[in-house]
């Protein structure tokens, strides 16, 4: 028997190493080395290699050949994915426990075994406890779809080659094992051989393949890099699992746009599509001093956000800043902007800024929106009312353009908004939106809050 040796396999980068180290020296993460033990293979003979005819082609000479894409009963996830579900891709679903995972792909499942025939295999759980958790949902129990409550991947693979389902479902990658493998289930070398092996039976079998992945206490995908990789088409679920709504971001995608997301709301009976994002994220639209609206893009959707801002005396030595979903740099630098260029004393003061409805804005267009919700609240001044604010603010104090503008306003006119402060040299017309393009970040709070009753001539 060859004797087995002890290697150390990096969590986050997959590297292996003969010693231990307290830093990973590929990926300089710390305490990431996990021991595990490889028998090593007995040494073959190579045969020498033959040349082989050239077999690659010209791009001209490939045919073409049309995506079918198959829905998968959401809108919402149709649109995530770029149009559907392809055949033959591998989609890896993430999120923090408790917040939708499961229920969606079984909620999907259930929809698609109508019509096809579909096999979900529940690593984590038991065949009665899924069965319970779709008769609390209220699922119909559908033809096609077949339950499967199993970890050894072997096992699995043989039940997909017997069944041929158009769509497979593993819940989850981090609980199944190849038994080749002497690591245990979730460690980086099964997770990594195990995705690859569904992999190359996905694209050779032309079946879709949903996985679904932990995710660490930092919020990143658990396993080793490589994971991500892989697959065609990352989705991450995010929200707080106490509030109702969810959101799925398409992190990657090889057959659609990244960072497309779709807008989901837990309720009794599982996840309901939201066909009107941009009110879940607008609040209540009251006037009130330190509000301004926004027009965010993710992927290719315009989401309408309100924005709220807080500026009150500090009573601490150093003045609190808090950001919640605006980027925290970002906010910063919007604050010292706003003191250098317009004088506002912000460093006496604490400042928190909030974007309602839980969403992240991350993009530079917010930057104008949170500058004249800051000077609002600092002034103790409403926003004109009906009016959306969209520019990237620069450290001169100058506002930048922005991209997909055009989008972004009919957005706005259609939820009722007439008058929009934008960039200068980016005011197209547009009939029902009365335009002010602004070039520095005075112009645009001079144009953004409404006069008090004293400056209004009788």
């Amino acid at each position: 028997m060859p004797k087995a040796k002890v290697l150390y396999v990096c969590r986050e980068c997959g590297a292996e190493f003969l010693q231990y180290f307290g830093r990973c020296p590929n990926c300089g993460q710390w305490n990431t080395l996990d021991e595990q033990v490889a028998t090593p293979r007995r040494a073959t003979l190579r045969k020498a290699a033959t040349p082989q005819p050239l077999s690659a082609k010209a791009l001209g000479e490939i045919s073409e050949q049309a995506q079918h894409r198959s829905s998968s009963g959401f809108a919402e996830l149709d649109r995530v994915l770029g149009g559907g579900i392809v055949p033959g891709s591998l989609v890896l679903v993430a999120g923090e426990p408790g917040i939708g995972k499961s229920t969606l792909l079984l909620q999907m499942a259930a929809t698609l075994g109508q019509q096809q025939r579909v096999l979900y295999v529940c690593a984590e759980e038991s065949a009665q406890q899924v069965k319970l958790r779709s008769q609390r949902l209220g699922m119909a129990s559908p033809p096609s779809l077949y339950l499967l409550a199993e970890t050894n991947l072997e096992v699995i693979l043989q039940e997909l080659t017997h069944l041929q389902p158009e769509l497979a479902i593993i819940d989850s990658i981090q609980a199944v094992y190849l038994p080749q493998l002497t690591a245990a289930p979730g460690s980086v070398s099964q997770v990594r051989e195990g995705t690859a092996a569904l992999m190359r039976f996905a694209k050779r079998q032309q079946m879709s393949l949903f996985i679904v992945g932990h995710v660490t206490k930092e919020g990143a995908i658990a396993g080793p890099k490589v994971l991500e990789h892989l697959v065609d088409t990352v989705l991450y679920f995010e929200g707080d699992r106490f509030a109702s709504h969810r959101l799925v971001r398409a992190v990657k995608n090889r057959f659609g746009a990244s960072q497309e997301i779709g807008v989901f709301e837990m309720g009794a009976q599982g996840l309901a599509e939201v066909t009107n994002p941009s009110a879940l994220f607008l609040g209540d639209r009251e006037p009130t001093p330190g509000t301004a609206t926004i027009v965010a893009c993710e992927g290719t959707r315009p989401l309408v956000v309100e924005l709220q801002s807080l500026v009150s005396p500090t009573s601490y030595p150093s003045p609190r800043r808090t950001a919640t979903g605006i980027e925290y740099n970002r906010f910063l630098q919007i604050l010292a902007v706003l003191e250098k260029r317009l004088g506002v004393p912000l460093s006496k003061l604490d400042a928190y800024v909030a974007a309602s409805g839980g969403l992240n804005v991350a993009e530079p267009a917010a930057d104008l929106g949170v500058a004249v919700a800051v000077v609002a609240s600092f002034r103790d001044r409403w926003v004109q009312p009906q009016t959306v604010i969209i520019g990237e603010v620069g450290l001169g104090g100058q506002v930048r353009a922005v991209s997909q503008l055009e989008l972004r306003l009919r957005e706005a006119l259609k939820l009722g908004f007439r008058r929009a402060i934008v960039p200068e040299g980016q005011g197209g017309a547009i009939a029902g939106l009365e335009i002010y393009p602004v070039r520095r970040v005075t112009d645009a709070i001079v144009a953004a809050l409404a006069p008090v009753p004293s400056e209004v001539s009788p």
